[in-house]
């Protein structure tokens, strides 16, 4: 996500977004072009996931104040790509990363992205990112068939992004950009909604991802793969991209959201809360 002086979302959609790439891989790629490494050893079923917990009542809506500092202004929705990646670019400070953003429509991928981390399932359309490189490797087959736990190395560039999102600088990011997230979320057909309330749900949903240590049992009912676990194939779209690129990688991202998500709350709180009495 975004980070320090205002908040702009490009990175929270370039950590959830990238990361989505792998969902739509695994779930929408014909499960014939799956690599499977041979003589992998028999391997346990992973012990069933906990339930799914009821979702928490919703937050009353927060609403994301223009910020104190003045700064340069935004360009119409339409024209903002140029000025988005730019941003994005000095953000992550790695010109080679910045290959892996779609340079149209970002911001409109960036919220659709976000909007659809909590459902079911994500639209390839949506990603603001282009997909990793290399096939999704399974292990074992038939009954046996589990997530080869090589698919992590797949992520290695979108870890990078991770890694040079500075949680502070993408909330500033976030903040900076809030208006054009904002008319873009409205034009998906939320005229009322603020998208901040969206970014905070998606941003709780991924961080309570079940983590799984051992092999990830799959079925393969038709043509793609499945999670064997019902539990597990029920969740959301976000929580299954983390499951997905592996447990290392899921606490990494799991722990830079959480800084992100602190560095949220202490924004919202800070213009929210009312000026101090003068003595």
């Amino acid at each position: 996500m975004k980070q320090a002086a205002w908040i702009g979302a490009g990175v929270l959609a370039a950590l959830l977004g990238s990361a989505g790439v792998a969902y739509y891989l695994w779930s929408h790629s014909p499960a014939k072009t799956a690599a499977v490494q041979p003589g992998v050893p028999k391997v346990e079923r992973p012990a069933p996931a906990a339930p799914v917990p009821p979702p928490p009542p919703p937050p009353p809506p927060q609403r994301l104040e223009s910020p104190v500092v003045p700064a340069p202004a935004l360009p119409p929705l339409e024209k903002s790509d140029r000025v988005m990646l730019d941003a994005l670019s000095a953000l992550i400070g790695n010109k080679t990363l910045m290959r892996l953003f779609d340079s149209e429509e970002i911001i409109a991928h960036i919220v659709s992205t976000i909007d659809n981390l909590p459902r079911r399932r994500l639209p390839s359309g949506a990603l603001p990112v282009e997909s990793p490189a290399g096939k999704f490797l399974v292990a074992g087959s038939g009954d046996e068939t589990v997530a080869s736990p090589d698919n992590g190395a797949r992520y290695a560039p979108y870890m990078r992004l991770v890694e040079a999102a500075n949680p502070r600088k993408v909330v500033a990011l976030y903040v900076r950009f809030y208006p054009l997230f904002q008319k873009a979320y409205e034009s998906m057909g939320y005229p009322t909604g603020y998208f901040n309330d969206r970014v905070l749900q998606a941003l709780d949903d991924l961080m309570a991802a079940p983590e799984i240590s051992g092999p990830i049992a799959l079925v393969r009912p038709k043509v793609f793969y499945q999670y064997a676990d019902p539990d597990l194939e029920m969740r959301s779209a976000g929580q299954k991209i983390l499951m997905r690129i592996g447990l290392e990688n899921e606490r990494k991202v799991k722990e830079r959201l959480k800084e992100i998500r602190k560095e949220l709350s202490s924004y919202l709180h800070s213009v929210q809360a009312p000026a101090p009495s003068k003595p």
